[in-house]
């Protein structure tokens, strides 16, 4: 059964004074736009906005089933689904969380943006409604103890950050009804995901009551502007000699996987002229990944992208394998949180360890 807050009546009577309740908008939320070419619908206010010029993006193709360990729960307490076909791509997200005027159904709104993209260009890859979406299609993405929603999955609940009944949060709390999900792609170019559905709530939230939230999710395909630095080899045996490890974030490889990219060769040079300038030196490699996917499957792939820095080290500069170890430890070391894609980023690194 899913869990939904509810408020002691005194708590109720003094937030209504002193919380901020959903509201009717006149106005886009500061700070927000339309993404280029991607129409809103008409008379539709922008209630939640979020941009990341990179982030990670699950291309749904098919609908939620669940995992096959039964007892999987995410941190809200929810069974694990997954969509049953989807690619996992990065690039320029835009995220946007539309109220839309009284009176609109979800299947209106789905098909309203299907002409424009379609018309655009695009091509629908796949559209779902209610249970056939599968998991809880009711549940929203704050929801907890029941099964994971498209909601969830498109944007948990630990990824809302919005002011307690503000109409962002809201938004991501209402209970979700008469659900309908479109993917679109403009191949090669963009990817468009509409999931709009009617909102029911006659609490704080109650703006939301009965009238239809479209959250629709872009990712502009692009590659990631390279911000990271190449610390040199004399950088890295400092920071050893200071703390006794150092993070290397020059690796690079593709999500999910531990071929390291060619793009990688210039920290490298810096790691094997280290192990060269210092020639009694003896380093643990260890793998450190972010928090999503399971803790077992990313235990699997820190070990393996380890393994491949140690072989490209003894084969391309002549390091003896003695010398080196290969360490996975998946999430379990953090650097940052895990909440959101700065976060996640410094988390994704290759760490030196001498022993």
């Amino acid at each position: 059964m899913r869990i939904r807050c509810i408020l002691p009546i005194a708590f109720a009577i003094f937030s209504s004074v002193a919380l901020a309740d959903s509201s009717e908008p006149v106005a886009d939320l500061e700070g927000s736009a339309d993404p280029a070419g991607i129409a809103r619908f008409a008379g539709s206010y922008i209630v939640g906005f979020e941009r990341k010029a990179f982030d990670e993006y699950v291309f749904a193709t098919g609908p939620l089933v669940a995992v096959a360990d039964p007892d999987a729960r995410d941190s809200s307490n929810n069974q694990v689904f997954e969509f049953e076909r989807k690619q996992v791509l990065e690039g320029a997200r835009t995220r946007l969380v539309y109220l839309l005027p009284a009176g609109r159904s979800p299947l209106e709104v789905l098909r309203g943006y299907e002409k424009s993209l379609t018309s655009g260009g695009a091509v629908k890859r796949f559209e779902c409604a209610g249970q056939a979406c599968g998991g809880d299609p009711n549940a929203n993405s704050r929801d907890g103890g029941g099964q994971q929603s498209v909601a969830m999955k498109l944007w948990p609940g630990e990824r809302v950050v919005a002011d307690d009944f503000s109409n962002s949060f809201c938004a991501h709390d209402v209970a979700v009804v008469d659900q309908r999900f479109g993917a679109f792609e403009i191949p090669g170019k963009t990817l468009v995901q509409v999931h709009a559905f009617l909102g029911q709530n006659d609490g704080y939230c109650k703006t939301f009551n009965n009238r239809v939230v479209a959250v629709v999710d872009v990712l502009e395909l692009k590659p990631r502007e390279e911000q990271m630095v190449t610390l040199s080899a004399n950088e890295m045996s400092s920071a050893l000699a200071s703390t006794g490890r150092v993070a290397i974030y020059g690796i690079l490889f593709d999500s999910a996987s531990s071929v390291i990219k060619p793009e990688s060769k210039a920290s490298l040079d810096q790691i094997g002229a280290l192990l060269q300038q210092n020639p009694s030196m003896k380093l643990h490699v260890v793998g450190h990944t972010d928090s999503q996917g399971s803790l077992q499957a990313n235990f699997a792939l820190s070990q393996a992208r380890a393994a491949a820095v140690t072989a490209a080290l003894t084969a391309k500069y002549a390091v003896a394998a003695a010398r080196l170890t290969a360490n996975g430890v998946s999430s379990l070391a953090p650097l940052a949180s895990n909440a959101d894609e700065a976060g996640r980023s410094k988390n994704r690194r290759v760490e030196l360890v001498p022993f």
